[in-house]
C-alpha cells in the first residue's frame, strides 16, 4: 500500500560551499538538472555551487537559485530510484515554497529559477535589517518586537519565532528579552535583510511585476502557503498573490506542518540543502527534519540531500 507522502523543501540557511557536488559527479540526471539551470540563469550554477567560495553562495542572489537547483536535482534523482513515489502534499520554507510548486507541476523548473533569481536580487538590493531566532512563543516575541520597531519574520515552532529589524533594534530587543525571559536563548541569523517583514516591502513591490509575467498552472498535488499557513488555492492568480505577500509577511511554517499532520501524511521526504559542521556533503544533515518531527510525530522521515541519503531513501521499503 502506498503511503501518503509529503515532500518538503528548505529555504535560505541550508546552503553551503560545495553543495550538490557529490550528486553531480555520480548521477546523469543531476548533471542534466544543473545544465538546465545554468541555461535558464545565464551563468554556470554548477561552478558556483561546487567551486565557488562561501561568500558568493551566501549572497541572496546566488543562494536562492542554488538551493532550488539542488533541491530539484535531489528530487529528480530520487524519482529515478523510486518511480513508484509521488507526493500528495508539498511544502517549502520561504524560498522552498517555489520548489514545492515545481514539485506539484504548478511552476516549470526554468521559470521558477528565473523567478527566484530576480527575487534574490531584489531582496539583496533593497532589503535592510537582520534576523534573530528567539526561543519564544509568537505572542511573547510579538510583544517584544512591537516595543523595538521589529517584526515577526517566521513562526517555526511553538517555542521558536524569528524576528527581523535593524541591528541596533534587535540588540535592544535582546537586552529586553534577557530581563523578561532570562532563560531564553536566541541566535542571530546570517541573512542580507530582515526577510518576511516590512523591510521587504520595496523588494516585493518590484517583484510583483515579475510574478505577474510568470506562468503558473493549477498544482497537481496540494501545496502549502507560507503566507496563509494553509493550502494554496488552485487558481494561479491566487498563488501569485500569496507569493507576493509572502515576501513581507511571516512564514507560518508551524501552521504548514500542522496541516501536513492533519492531512494524515505517513511519510515526509526532505529534498535539498544541508546544515551542520563539516565541509563535505556527506557531513551535512537535513535542515527541516527536527522541526517536522516535533510536529508530525509518527510519520516516517527520509532526507534526500546527498549521495548517502539518496541511496538510503531509494532502498527504503
Amino acid at each position: 500500500m502506498t503511503k501518503k507522502t509529503a515532500y518538503l523543501f528548505p529555504g535560505q540557511g541550508a546552503q553551503y560551499a560545495g553543495i550538490g557536488g557529490d550528486l553531480h559527479e555520480k548521477f546523469a540526471v543531476v548533471r542534466d538538472t544543473y545544465a538546465e539551470a545554468g541555461e535558464a540563469l545565464g551563468y554556470d550554477i554548477a561552478e558556483l555551487c561546487f567551486r565557488g567560495d562561501a561568500a558568493e553562495i551566501n549572497r541572496t542572489r546566488h543562494t536562492q537559485p542554488a538551493l532550488l537547483t539542488h533541491s530539484v536535482a535531489c528530487m529528480r534523482a530520487f524519482a529515478e530510484s523510486r518511480p513508484d513515489m509521488s507526493p500528495a502534499l508539498a511544502a517549502g520554507h520561504s524560498l522552498g515554497e517555489y520548489t514545492a510548486l515545481v514539485a506539484a507541476e504548478s511552476l516549470d523548473f526554468s521559470a521558477a529559477l528565473k523567478l527566484v533569481k530576480t527575487r534574490g536580487e531584489l531582496m539583496g538590493e533593497y532589503g535592510r535589517g537582520e534576523m534573530e531566532a528567539l526561543m519564544l512563543d509568537a505572542g511573547a516575541a510579538r510583544e517584544l518586537a512591537a516595543m523595538h520597531c521589529c517584526a515577526i519574520s517566521a513562526c517555526n515552532l511553538p517555542q521558536q519565532t524569528v524576528v527581523g529589524g535593524r541591528a541596533e533594534d534587535l540588540d535592544a530587543l535582546l537586552a529586553d528579552m534577557a530581563a523578561r525571559h532570562p532563560r531564553k536563548r536566541s541566535v542571530r541569523l546570517k541573512t542580507e535583510g530582515a526577510f518576511h517583514t516590512f523591510y521587504m516591502v520595496e523588494a516585493a513591490v518590484k517583484f510583483r511585476e515579475t510574478l505577474a509575467a510568470a506562468k503558473f498552472a493549477p498544482p497537481k498535488c496540494a501545496v502549502l502557503s507560507n503566507f496563509s499557513g494553509d493550502f494554496h488555492d488552485a487558481e494561479p492568480a491566487a498563488i501569485r498573490s500569496r507569493l507576493f505577500l509572502q515576501l513581507f509577511n511571516p512564514v507560518l511554517w508551524h501552521d504548514n506542518l500542522l496541516r501536513i499532520k492533519e492531512a494524515g501524511a505517513e511519510l515526509l521526504v526532505e529534498f535539498g540543502g544541508g546544515i551542520g559542521g563539516g565541509e563535505s556533503p556527506a557531513e551535512k544533515r537535513p535542515n527541516l527534519e527536527a522541526m517536522a518531527k516535533k510536529v508530525c510525530g509518527g510519520a516516517e522521515y527520509l532526507p534526500v540531500i546527498n549521495v548517502g541519503t539518496l541511496e538510503a531513501a531509494g532502498a527504503s521499503g
